[in-house]
């Protein structure tokens, strides 16, 4: 008995330390950051699959592209039957001329090997490179996308939390009122109505409280989806700072690369089309076995080959090549326009969210100044409810003043942090 005793208090030791030293990771987990959040929601959306599948493709499309270099064989085989054969039309003495025969067979292996294609291949593995990094950095515009969805959800938690805390100030002020009003009720200079209006004010708060946390939770929820984490209804968000915040146009969006890598590709084809425009040449051999060969007046079954060096040129692509040209110069200009109209909207959206970040940064200064006076205010009603001076109803209206100012104060803060927000989102802060 003495031994099980001693077994389980070593249990209970061992479970109570890896509590304690455990227990702070856990709560470490349960802490997320803006940054933090962007990096789970980019790795956990589908889209990103498909960057994985985009290089595979294009690695198995460049070495078939390769294969280009290797020889390239083919074989081939015929029968035929002929109406007539060659055949000398003169008899000559003491000479036997062989007929040929009307059926012939023909086995023929060829190998080609390329020895100048006007860097045909190599411009088109390039191009294929090319339209991998394109490819993928549509993927990167729209995962860039999903931060103003994160913004959204972020950003509302952090303004829910911050009206719970005013909700329980609130609260507070008016259970601080309640007491009050218990003793001037006890003391015969208050009448219980005056209590049951403060109290009836409580119950309000709580609901207003029930609702905010409702909303958190459903935000949350939605977050999970984005991170793929379940999170605690008490995970901690910490409040994004953004570090010496300015105003500038320096554009660094995911889409300016795309402009970049499409200008590029087009090169890439101009340069494709100069390429096939230019001669061919390779290293041919051709090995057989048939009747007749190579010796047409030998009619019987014989081995035969050739080889030699074979020059190549399309004079015939030199019809499209001007057309085709242009073509690829539209094509850069529409790329072009497309960048230019996309910088017009940016600079247009900066524009606007500087004006936006002035104005709100100015009802925060205002904000302060208010919540200054109605905290002077609250205080001194509250000295005034205890004496007496003024009713329940008159703390209550400077209790909703003071919760007033102070909630309108909390939603241009956050509408401040938003709007810093969005401007480096807009402007590109990769």
């Amino acid at each position: 008995m003495h031994k099980l005793t001693i077994w389980l208090n070593k249990i209970i030791i061992t479970f109570t330390f890896t509590f304690i030293v455990f227990s702070p990771i856990a709560a470490q987990q349960q802490a997320l950051t803006l940054e933090k959040v962007y990096q789970l929601a980019r790795e956990n959306y589908p889209l990103i699959k498909e960057k994985g599948l985009i290089e595979k493709s294009a690695f198995l499309t460049i070495e078939n592209i390769k294969t280009a270099y290797l020889p390239q064989i083919s074989i081939s085989g015929q029968a035929t039957y002929q109406s007539d054969v060659t055949s000398l039309p003169i008899k000559l003495p003491n000479i036997n001329v062989p007929t040929i025969s009307k059926d012939q067979y023909r086995f023929v292996a060829d190998i080609n090997q390329l020895v100048y294609d006007g860097g045909v291949i190599k411009i088109q593995k390039e191009i294929q490179q090319k339209t991998s990094l394109i490819d993928n950095q549509k993927i990167e515009v729209e995962l860039y996308k999903l931060k103003d969805r994160i913004n959204q959800l972020y950003l509302g938690i952090l303004l829910l939390n911050e009206q719970l805390e005013q909700n329980k100030l609130t609260k507070n002020n008016i259970l601080i009122g309640i007491k009050m009003v218990k003793a001037q009720i006890a003391n015969g200079t208050a009448f219980r109505s005056a209590q049951l209006v403060l109290e009836a004010q409580a119950l309000q708060v709580d609901q207003k409280s029930i609702e905010l946390q409702a909303n958190r939770k459903q935000l949350l929820r939605v977050l999970e989806l984005f991170i793929n984490q379940q999170l605690n209804d008490d995970v901690q968000l910490k409040k994004p700072v953004v570090q010496s915040f300015s105003v500038d146009k320096n554009i660094d969006r995911p889409e300016m690369k795309l402009y970049d890598y499409q200008d590029s590709l087009w090169h890439k084809q101009r340069s494709l089309i100069v390429a096939k425009n230019l001669p061919k040449l390779s290293l041919f051999a051709e090995g057989g076995y048939g009747r007749p060969g190579l010796n047409l007046l030998q009619n019987d079954f014989a081995f035969f080959g050739i080889g030699g060096l074979k020059f190549n040129w399309a004079l015939s692509n030199l019809y499209t090549s001007k057309r085709d040209k242009e073509i690829v110069a539209v094509n850069q200009t529409i790329n072009n326009v497309q960048k230019d109209v996309f910088l017009f909207n940016i600079n247009a959206q900066l524009l606007q969210q500087q004006i936006e970040i002035n104005k709100i940064e100015q009802l925060v200064s205002v904000d302060e100044k208010i919540i200054d006076i109605r905290k002077t205010i609250t205080e001194s009603s509250k000295s005034q409810l205890e004496n007496g001076v003024i009713t329940s109803n008159d703390y209550l209206r400077e209790i909703n003043a003071d919760d007033q100012a102070m909630s309108i104060f909390i939603l241009h803060q956050i509408q401040l942090l938003e709007a810093q927000i969005n401007y480096q989102n807009i402007k590109g802060n990769q």
